[in-house]
């Protein structure tokens, strides 16, 4: 009964430990929340300066909030390929975010998710959606890119087409030169005739980590609960052999 015990002491130590993580990701969750609806519900703020843009700390900028003016060029566009959005609730069909430079009065460039465009198979024969002239005040939200994932290819040559909001690639590849190591996601103005369609970014994050600690605790005390009838039971079998053997 020793090795059988000894399993169950590691098993019971393993399940625990995961339940416990559960826990501490759930307040973890439960904060993140928090400060990202924080910070959305806040009032825009300008870019921070230049000088600091190499130094951002994304935990600390992330989902902020500016307000900046800027002109795009009528004909850069980069577009990125999406079925949904866990940030937005209002997109239904498949389409792309339309990203473009933002060139600001100093010179600096940003780049902006423009907003959603609906299209089922979006391509390199559709024309960039341009601004009209002069310069535009944005209201949006701080990012930082996102790469696809380890199975999903970065960019399609054929249809001119990425699937990670990758604006750093975009701009070499694009040529749009140094641009700030962030990029924003517009909220404000909406372009006559709503194309692209830019919205205020809602947190709909999962917070489930709870379920799942009570889901390793219950294995954890059903694992105990089934050994000690097991050890009761091989305990009166030895008992039950040792009397027929005196």
């Amino acid at each position: 009964m020793l090795l059988p015990g000894i399993f169950v002491l590691a098993a019971l130590a393993v399940l625990i430990g995961l339940g416990t993580w559960q826990l501490e990701r759930r307040v973890w969750k439960q904060n993140l929340i928090t400060t990202l609806e924080q910070r959305l519900a806040a009032a825009p703020a300008p870019l921070p300066p230049r000088v600091q843009w190499r130094d951002l700390d994304r935990a600390d900028y992330e989902f902020r909030r500016v307000l900046f003016r800027a002109v795009f060029p009528s004909d850069q566009e980069a577009r990125v390929y999406t079925s949904g959005s866990g940030l937005r609730d209002d997109i239904k069909a498949p389409g792309y975010f339309a990203f473009a430079p933002g060139r600001l009065a100093d010179g600096r460039v940003v780049v902006v998710d423009r907003g959603y465009v609906i299209n089922p198979s979006p391509d390199a024969s559709l024309r960039p959606i341009g601004v009209s002239g002069g310069a535009v005040e944005v209201i949006g939200v701080m990012r930082w890119p996102e790469p696809p994932g380890w199975f999903v290819t970065a960019y399609d040559t054929r249809q001119n087409l990425w699937f990670g909001r990758d604006h750093l690639a975009m701009a070499a590849r694009y040529g749009w030169g140094e641009v700030a190591p962030f990029y924003i996601d517009q909220e404000a103005p909406v372009l006559a005739g709503g194309v692209p369609r830019p919205a205020p970014l809602k947190i709909n994050l999962r917070n489930d980590h709870l379920q799942y600690a009570i889901t390793w605790y219950g294995v954890a005390v059903m694992l105990a609960v089934v050994f000690v009838f097991w050890f009761r039971s091989r305990r009166r079998e030895v008992s039950s052999s040792a009397k027929r053997s005196a």
